[in-house]
């Protein structure tokens, strides 16, 4: 660990020190001092400032610990002015809502589970650094200025990201080597153990990513004692909270009433819909018996809920028997197709036990990729995205839709890095693609079916994706000792609800695409994590085997009958505007003729779209014809669009025009061009070359006969 350094200035205290060869810079104390706890990250010139704050009393009503986090992109931050009217940062980005996740994970199981206080950590990005990223900065901070309140709060943890490029390993890579790197991971460490995986990657290999999560880890230590010295000269104690845990008695006082081999039967079933009528007749029982005591029934939802939970993890642990009577690393039953949705350009079915997912695909030209406004200067836009819907009877539940929350928005982000990897390149597809994950039913990660479904719909649209990919999670039941653990291929919902860890990982035969990890313990040893990385592994080779290669085995040899077809045509960018025309006149009456769409970037790469083959032929032909220079021989067809005394003006492409002298009309005299010609007809010419002037001249006379 680099040198600490402590600057006592006017009011406030400086601690620094160096990191991956940056310096990383605390100041405590010199603004937000009437949070419950603030601190100014430093990191290069890359500043954020993390606040943490406390309601005064817990929340009626709530039955979970209400934390918020908040990560806030400010525009000032890298010299740019907010888009729109007001010119005001509005709704968060994609990528704050994904980094407000990745900052939520590790620290929630730190906190009490039995405190009722909202609790609201904020991260505002204040000045960006390129080579030091600011979500990273924001990570690292939260967990800071929680651990020097007087919040309770069992830290810190602290985060580390790993980028390779080349081949070479990179601790807190720049933007632009995470942006355009081969590995994107993320890991937080508390001083004993691994928090949090987050990660996506080009194939990398197992044994590979487990080295490389150790070495942040190690990175992590060593900044976790630079926090130790901050907390120990500037934390606060902690102050008591009101806890609303069941008590004891209670758990004692219902076991008379259900014993526990009763909880038992009403909880071991593969059907979710049985197991929570089986609950609720349990819960009415005990809603019965207790109807005199007011304390206990205004905590009975709790302590049902406490005692199905120890029911399940006991079972698990020590019998090894799951709810639906599976083995410990048995897979629910599979079942895929795809091409089941008509018309769509293309689409798929995944579905693993009570859990289904429903994928579209949808192509279209490159101008549709979607725009990305935000503080990263490298990524401007997104020709791949994925996106994921969770409706309320997926569930059994009615509840009106309000667009997708930041759960919808991560699985989503999940399943997109998981395949992103495999995608052809622009110049192998040149298409904008968008996959639709609709949940149709959910019992327990969606989001790694969401993986597998949208891998298939990929290749039943056409798209030439380079490999199958999958995705399974696995979970995880804890004792009282390091090596008292039971992994679990493939969680339910209720082994999700009452376990401790829900660690996704998608990939190819070949290696690792995505990670994410969440826990509701206060970490994982190394055998943990190996365990479940290894277990992945065998369950998604048995679902890419098995039933993905059943219904799909290769992508389709082309797109669909109703997917737009698209031509690449590369032109000399000097002559875009030739193409273009006067505020893009020749472009759109090129569009217009052919009823196709056409976009071109700024390397003179132009992409033809269309439905119909004989458009998009006219449309090729046309803009080879505007940007090529007249050459003497040149066979051409033309239009007839003007006609003067001294010959006919022709048109051969939209912009693109040609004159014909009289007196190269016809093989006779004629006085008229009017006796020959007339205005539209389309006749075929012979490029003469260039006059004594420099003019251009074209015949109809000298056209070869089996040219006419």
């Amino acid at each position: 660990m680099a040198e600490v350094k402590v600057e006592q200035k006017d009011g406030y205290k400086v601690y620094s020190t160096e990191v991956a060869g940056r310096p990383l810079s605390v100041d405590i104390g010199r603004v937000g001092r009437q949070a419950n706890g603030c601190v100014l990250m430093h990191y290069g010139d890359t500043t954020v400032l993390c606040t943490a704050t406390e309601s005064a009393q817990p929340r009626d009503g709530v039955d979970f610990f209400p934390l918020s986090v908040e990560y806030s992109e400010k525009y000032y931050s890298v010299g740019k002015m907010p888009g729109g009217f007001n010119k005001r940062e509005g709704k968060a980005s994609e990528n704050a809502v994904l980094t407000s996740r990745v900052i939520d994970r590790p620290m929630r199981p730190l906190f009490p589970k039995d405190m009722r206080n909202d609790v609201t950590l904020e991260c505002m990005v204040m000045s960006v650094d390129p080579e030091c990223r600011p979500e990273l900065v924001a990570m690292m901070g939260a967990p800071l200025a929680t651990s020097i309140s007087d919040i309770p709060f069992a830290g810190p943890v602290v985060s580390t990201q790993v980028g390779l490029v080349d081949g070479k390993v990179i601790i807190n890579p720049s933007q632009k080597d995470w942006d355009f790197g081969d590995l994107q991971l993320t890991v937080s460490s508390s001083r004993d153990r691994v928090c949090m995986i987050e990660a996506g990657a080009k194939e990398v290999p197992e044994q590979d990513m487990i080295n490389y999560i150790y070495q942040a880890d190690a990175v992590n230590k060593e900044i976790l004692n630079f926090y130790d010295q901050i907390i120990a000269e500037c934390g606060r104690a902690k102050q008591p909270y009101e806890s609303v845990a069941v008590p004891e008695q209670m758990f004692e006082d219902m076991k008379k009433i259900v014993t526990p081999e009763e909880m038992e039967v009403a909880v071991f079933t593969d059907d979710k819909q049985k197991r929570e009528a089986n609950v609720a007749e349990v819960t009415e029982r005990l809603k019965a018996a207790f109807a005199d005591n007011e304390d206990y029934l205004a905590k009975l939802g709790d302590a049902v809920y406490q005692y199905e939970k120890k029911t399940v993890r006991k079972m698990i642990l020590k019998d090894h028997k799951r709810p639906d009577g599976r083995a410990l690393d048995q897979i629910r039953p599979l079942h895929a197709e795809a091409g089941l949705i008509p018309r769509v350009h293309g689409s798929a079915m995944f579905t693993r036990g009570q859990t289904q997912i429903v994928d579209i695909c949808t192509l279209a030209p490159l101008s549709d990729a979607q725009r990305v406004e935000g503080l990263d200067p490298n990524i401007t836009e997104k020709r791949y995205v994925h996106q994921y819907n969770f409706p309320a009877y997926s569930v059994g539940e009615t509840k009106v839709s309000r667009g997708p929350g930041r759960r919808e928005i991560g699985h989503g982000a999940l399943a997109e890095r998981a395949l992103k990897p495999v995608l052809p390149s622009v110049e192998e597809f040149p298409y904008a693609i968008r996959c639709v994950s609709e949940t149709m039913e959910s019992n327990g990660s969606t989001s790694m079916a969401s993986t597998c479904a949208s891998c298939m719909a990929l290749m039943d649209a056409g798209v030439p994706i380079k490999k199958q990919v999958a995705g399974i999670s696995c979970g995880l039941v804890t004792g009282d000792t390091d090596d008292d653990f039971v992994l679990l291929t493939d969680i339910q919902g209720l082994e999700d609800f009452f376990g401790d860890m829900d660690f996704k990982v998608t990939g190819t035969h070949d290696g690792i695409t995505a990670i994410q990890m969440d826990m509701k313990i206060h970490g994982l040893t190394r055998a943990i994590v190996e365990g479940a990385i290894a277990r992945c592994r065998e369950a998604r080779e048995f679902i890419m085997n098995g039933v993905m290669k059943d219904a799909i085995a290769m992508p389709r040899a082309t797109v669909g009958k109703y997917a737009p077809k698209i031509e690449m045509v590369s032109i000399d960018p000097e002559k875009i505007g030739d193409v273009v025309g006067q505020r893009g006149k020749t472009i759109n009456e090129i569009i217009k003729r052919t009823g196709c769409q056409i976009d071109i970037d700024e390397a003179g790469k132009v992409s033809i779209c269309g439905t119909e083959a004989e458009g998009m032929a006219l449309a090729k032909k046309y803009i080879n014809i505007i940007v090529s220079d007249f050459r003497e021989g040149q066979i051409l067809e033309g239009t007839v669009v003007s006609i003067k005394e001294f010959g006919a003006f022709l048109e051969f492409a939209p912009g693109k025009e040609g004159m014909v002298h009289i007196s190269k009309i016809a093989n006779r005299r004629i006085d008229h061009v009017e006796d020959v010609l007339t205005l539209g007809d389309r006749v075929r010419v012979i490029c003469l070359g260039k006059d004594r002037l420099g003019r251009v001249s074209f015949s109809i006379k000298d056209c070869p006969k089996d040219k006419q």
